[in-house]
């Protein structure tokens, strides 16, 4: 008897797992931009009720400035941890103006090479995290994503890791349901990731330097999988981006002047495809992001959120310039 119920209970346990897994993808909500705008990021902070907690590298918005001060000023309580170590110039205005409005702001860490994370966590029950800084001047023609979800575990690990980052506490972030960190399990992610692709890989990211990845790539490539990847060409990479078309990758590039500009960082894997699946987050594909930064992003096998990735993506690649040895 006791043999004949172990496969029914393992089946029970596998179904009640991926059930759990589909709910939750199912909660997430994607932000492209600049096709959408920060109309759903603001009414996301006006929405708090109780609480607001943000950590952003990069702040110079005055409507999101503002609505935070509204906020404080209404009794939400608001806490923001801002970049110092690289955006402290640009950061400044926005920490005096949040400091003599009400919301307890702080300079992230020192001990990080940058506090490279963009979230925004509301009332302890949804977070957005995003690819995007709040940072009015970029809108407008700049590709970036953001994920809005109400994943408990997810929102409990960043919550924790918020705590100690507001205090400047030691801390290894709790991965949650889907969570990807720097300066922790970020690199194990997204190689892992990428090794998983069977048939694509739709790919951008602002920066491309990291050996681990670049090696991961053209990999992929060499195995027969398609590999896309579309980034803005600073003249940074060249040595990168001859490596990865000679093994296979196909890499497409817009000038700096261009009406787009790739900041988002984002892997879709096998779209179309059993096990599909992406990661959106604040992680460049360079050696300081992924192992000295605080960075944070998640993965996702939300159908809906794949297919608008995808997409895209795909329509950028189209958009841009083929490199060529």
């Amino acid at each position: 008897m006791f043999r004949r119920l172990i496969p029914i209970l393992s089946i029970a346990a596998i179904f009640a797992a991926t059930t759990a897994l589909h709910s939750i993808a199912q909660t997430q909500t994607l932000v492209t931009e600049p096709d959408q705008g920060l109309t759903s990021i603001y009414n996301l902070l006006q929405s708090a009720t109780k609480t607001i907690d943000m950590t952003m590298n990069e702040l110079v918005d005055t409507q999101a400035e503002q609505i935070l001060a509204q906020q404080a000023v209404s009794g939400v309580t608001v806490r923001v941890i801002l970049d110092q170590n690289l955006e402290k110039s640009n950061n400044q205005a926005a920490f005096t103006y949040l400091s003599n409005n009400g919301v307890n702001v702080v300079w992230a860490p020192t001990k990080y090479h940058a506090t490279h994370q963009k979230s925004i966590v509301i009332d302890g029950k949804t977070v957005a995290i995003m690819t995007l800084n709040l940072t009015s001047r970029y809108y407008s023609d700049t590709r970036d994503f953001a994920v809005i979800e109400a994943d408990a575990s997810d929102i409990a690990a960043i919550e924790k890791t918020f705590n100690a980052d507001f205090t400047g506490a030691t801390i290894t972030p709790a991965t949650g349901d889907d969570l990807v960190w720097s300066p922790t399990n970020s690199t194990t992610v997204l190689v892992d990731l990428i090794n998983s692709a069977k048939y694509t890989l739709n790919i951008e990211n602002e920066e491309m330097s990291n050996s681990k990845i670049i090696t991961a790539l053209e990999n992929a490539a060499q195995n027969g999988v398609q590999v896309h990847v579309t980034m803005t060409n600073g003249g940074s990479y060249t040595k990168q981006f001859n490596a990865l078309v000679a093994a296979g990758v196909q890499v497409n590039t817009y000038t700096e002047s261009a009406p787009l500009y790739i900041h988002a960082k984002i892997i879709v894997v096998d779209f179309g495809h059993s096990g599909q699946q992406a990661f959106v987050g604040s992680e460049n594909f360079s050696v300081a992001s992924l192992t000295e930064n605080r960075e944070l992003g998640l993965t996702t096998t939300n159908s809906t959120i794949l297919s608008s990735l995808n997409n895209t993506l795909d329509n950028d690649f189209q958009g841009a310039t083929p490199w060529s040895n």
